[in-house]
Order: structure tokens, then C-alpha cells, then sequence
């Protein structure tokens, strides 16, 4: 992008930028997925239809029983419903469940970021409804975050849950690709689906598990996008000190050149990026650390992806509805980190 269309975007809308659901802000106490339900600021945006919902977007009701090994998240010592949901995830064994790391690690009022501790936590397995008395309540023993991961950054963004006990309820696991497998499924056009929880459209409150089917979109795509809308938003600011400090056309061509080409890339390898061409069809806050799964020729399914993060609404409230894509963990990535950690934990 050159400065005069930079320039040109002082007085445009403010660009979508990317975000871990639900999207931070200055406010510790509901910057992560789990603070944003615990502090009652979940059912406090549900009453508000203007604000964009959490929730598979463009998608619809599963059957029960669909989705055997998705997992909700709840907060430890909280009833069952939908305001105490904040994550999804998914069973890989029967006391291991795989989801994000931004649904276990949250940021401190001084700034810094801590994991959450297994009492904060309950899982909710073998339900698609989140009602009292559905399925089976397991309070969590342990919880292993991905060493790598950090708050201030989406990258690595994998984490294992350990239950205190066996789900006594009916229950399935999903497998998980290697690396050389990952490769065949993280190419465009593979068929993916997306499961979670979250607000319908207005922003209303659902109990009911939701599926989207998207593809995988081409990593290089997605992150020209990404980068364009980066620079919209980054065009505001750039103009702004372009004129105030009176700096040269010809230069400051050069200086947003050499920014552009510095820029990282916003889908690592480590991710995968599905959505659909057309928009409209994607996850959302809610949704975190839920499964993106292909379906297998021979039947069945396997696990691709991890919920990770997307568009942020330019309201600033909630995703982006009409959004491209979002991006998941490539879960291939990080087998022999998932392998080690159980392995170490019997």
C-alpha cells in the first residue's frame, strides 16, 4: 500500500483486526474467555442484541448426540448453562481433553499472565445442551498450557486439560493427524467443520451445540489479507506522523514499504485457516478451543484444529460476522508435545 492510500484512510472505518475470542481489552476482568464469563459480563452482553454474539456463525443446530467428543468449558462451581460457558474442547482420551491455551491463560491486573488453576475449571462432556443435569460435570486435575504460548500473542495456542476422572456418560474420542498427515488436510479446499456454543444472531443466549461447515482457505491468502487489513488500520497513525513531522513523500514511501515488508505474518505456520469465500460462515467468542474436524472418505472424523482466534467486529463488540475466515492450531504441529505431556502425566 502506497501513503496516498494511506492517507486517504484517515477518514475511512476502522479495519478489522485479528483477536483471540473473545476479543481483549484494557480490562483484566473480562480480557480472557474465562474472566469474560465469570464476571457476569457474558449474560450482561446477551441482553444487548445490538452487540455481535458469540457463536458459530452461520451455522446450525447439531443433532444430539452428534459431536461425541466436544467438551464445554465452564466455570468452576458455576451451574450449567450458557452463562458460565466460555470455551469448547474436545475429548482425546478418556481423561485428556484438547482446547486453546488463551482459555487457560489469562492476564493479572499487574500486567502479567497466569494459567488458571484446575478449581476454576469444570468440563461438561456428553451433552450437545446446556441445561442442568445434562451430561456429566468433571471437576479438572490438572492443566498443561504449551510452554511457548504467551498471552500477548496468538501463536502456539494449544493446551491439554486433565479430567479427575473418566466421563460416566456415553462419550467418543477423536483422533489426531501427525505432521505428515496434517499436511495433506491443511490445504485449500479440504472440507472442515466447526463445532461450539454461543449467542445466536442479536446476540441471544443458546444452549444448544452449533456446526458450521467451511474449507481450508490457502495459508498465503489469508495472511494478504490479513496484512491489508493491518495496514488500514495502521494508516491512521502513519498519516498522522507523516504530517506532523513534515517527512517527504518519496520517503515515506519507502518507510510504509519497509513496515509492510517487516510485517509477520499473522497465520503462522502453525495454524490453519478455513472459512469460506463467500464470508459468512466461521467461529466466534464462545467457540475457543473447540474442534475444526475433517471428515474422512472411509467415514468418520479427524481432528485438524483447535479454535484460536479471528475478526473483531469494527463496533469493537464481538467477531466480525461477514469475515472470511478464522484461524485454528494446526494440531499436527504439536503431537509430539501432546505424546510428552501425557506420557509424563499418567
Amino acid at each position: 500500500m502506497r501513503l496516498l492510500a494511506a492517507l486517504a484512510l484517515l477518514l475511512a472505518t476502522p479495519a478489522l483486526a485479528e483477536q483471540p475470542f473473545p476479543t481483549p481489552n484494557a480490562n483484566p476482568a473480562t480480557a480472557s474467555p474465562f474472566a469474560f464469563a465469570k464476571s457476569g459480563a457474558k449474560a450482561e452482553r446477551a441482553k444487548h442484541a445490538e452487540d455481535a454474539g458469540a457463536k458459530v456463525i452461520g451455522g446450525e443446530v447439531a443433532a444430539e448426540g452428534a459431536w461425541p467428543w466436544q467438551v464445554a468449558l465452564l466455570v468452576g462451581g458455576a451451574p450449567v448453562g450458557t452463562d458460565a460457558q466460555f470455551c469448547g474442547g474436545s475429548m482425546v482420551m478418556d481423561r485428556w481433553v484438547l482446547t486453546a491455551a488463551h482459555c487457560v491463560h489469562m492476564p493479572m491486573e499487574d500486567g502479567t499472565y497466569a494459567d488458571l488453576n484446575p478449581e476454576d475449571i469444570a468440563i461438561l462432556v456428553g451433552t450437545n445442551t446446556l441445561t442442568p443435569g445434562a451430561g456429566d460435570l468433571i471437576p479438572v486435575e490438572a492443566i498443561f498450557r504449551h510452554p511457548s504460548y504467551s498471552g500477548d500473542q496468538f501463536d502456539f495456542d494449544i493446551a491439554l486439560i486433565k479430567l479427575s476422572r473418566a466421563p460416566q456418560v456415553p462419550f467418543q474420542t477423536i483422533e489426531v493427524p501427525d505432521a505428515e498427515y496434517g499436511d495433506l488436510l491443511n490445504q485449500q479446499g479440504v472440507t472442515t467443520i466447526v463445532t461450539g456454543w454461543g449467542l445466536q444472531e442479536g446476540a441471544q443466549p443458546s444452549p444448544q451445540l452449533r456446526q458450521a461447515q467451511i474449507q481450508v482457505l490457502d495459508r498465503a491468502l489469508c495472511n494478504t489479507a490479513m496484512l491489508e487489513a493491518r495496514a488500514e488500520d495502521a494508516a491512521d497513525g502513519f498519516g498522522y506522523a507523516v504530517q506532523t513531522l513534515g517527512v517527504g513523500e518519496q520517503d515515506a514511501y519507502a518507510i510504509w514499504d519497509e513496515l509492510m515488508a517487516k510485517a509477520p505474518d499473522a497465520v503462522s505456520e502453525n495454524m490453519i485457516c478455513s472459512g469460506t469465500f463467500e464470508g459468512g460462515k466461521t467461529s466466534c467468542n464462545g467457540d475457543s478451543g473447540g474442534p475444526l474436524v475433517v471428515p474422512l472418505d472411509g467415514g468418520g472424523y479427524i481432528q485438524a484444529g483447535i479454535v484460536s482466534w479471528g475478526l473483531s467486529a469494527t463496533s469493537g463488540h464481538g467477531c466480525e460476522e461477514t469475515a472470511l475466515f478464522s484461524a485454528y492450531t494446526n494440531i499436527s504441529k504439536f503431537v509430539p508435545w501432546l505424546n510428552q505431556t501425557i506420557e509424563a502425566n499418567p
